[in-house]
């Protein structure tokens, strides 16, 4: 039978947990869910990646592959863009042989023009030192970048509570609750270190 709880999918030797679901079977709900991403601006980008092979089911963002080259592809760009200024993180929206992204920006000064960053990004992505070699084998990737399109997050159709029960797993959204800091949302748990009303959950 399969062991894997609230979504989990076993792949032969152990569980593949949904987003914000944690544990050897997908028993626990993430200790913190940060929806910092939904808040500040950020710009969308694409990049064609040449040396990895892509299978169908690197489109389907519950697939192993996909999930897989997505984490390898954010942490390339964390080291491009790790002196970048206000660079947050890149989240992957689709994947084929073109990557669709989005690159997460602090809140900017009002003075500063998104659309300059944008291009700021597209010229470092672009500017990157390719590995020695790129074959499929090769530890690293090998892309170039080719467009970015700046956008400010809407405002939030629903309110912090209500964005964290949408984000929460299923089974756990009576749990959680929204906790601004100085520098997003994140949604947490009296199981949450270090937040007002935690207490110590032990293995629950």
């Amino acid at each position: 039978a399969d062991p894997c709880l609230n979504g989990g999918r076993w792949t032969g030797t152990g569980c593949l947990c949904p987003p914000n679901v944690d544990g050897a079977r997908c028993e626990f709900g993430a200790t913190t869910i940060n929806l910092t991403a939904e808040l500040g601006p950020f710009v969308t980008m694409l990049a064609r990646v040449t040396n990895r092979d892509f299978s169908e089911d690197m489109g389907d963002p519950s697939a192993p592959a996909h999930r897989s080259f997505a984490a390898e592809f954010s942490r390339t760009m964390d080291g491009i863009y790790r002196n970048v200024s206000g660079y947050r993180g890149t989240h992957v929206l689709s994947l084929s042989v073109v990557v669709n992204f989005r690159v997460l920006l602090q809140p900017l000064p009002g003075n500063t023009s998104l659309d300059h960053r944008a291009l700021e990004l597209l010229a470092v992505a672009n500017t990157a030192a390719p590995p020695h070699n790129c074959s499929p084998s090769t530890d690293g990737l090998c892309f170039s970048a080719t467009s970015a399109r700046a956008a400010r997050a809407a405002a939030p159709a629903l309110n912090d509570t209500e964005l964290c029960r949408q984000h929460a797993p299923a089974n756990f959204r009576r749990f959680y609750f929204p906790y601004r800091t100085a520098n997003g949302l994140l949604c947490v748990t009296n199981c949450t270190l270090n937040v007002p009303g935690s207490f110590d959950c032990h293995q629950g």
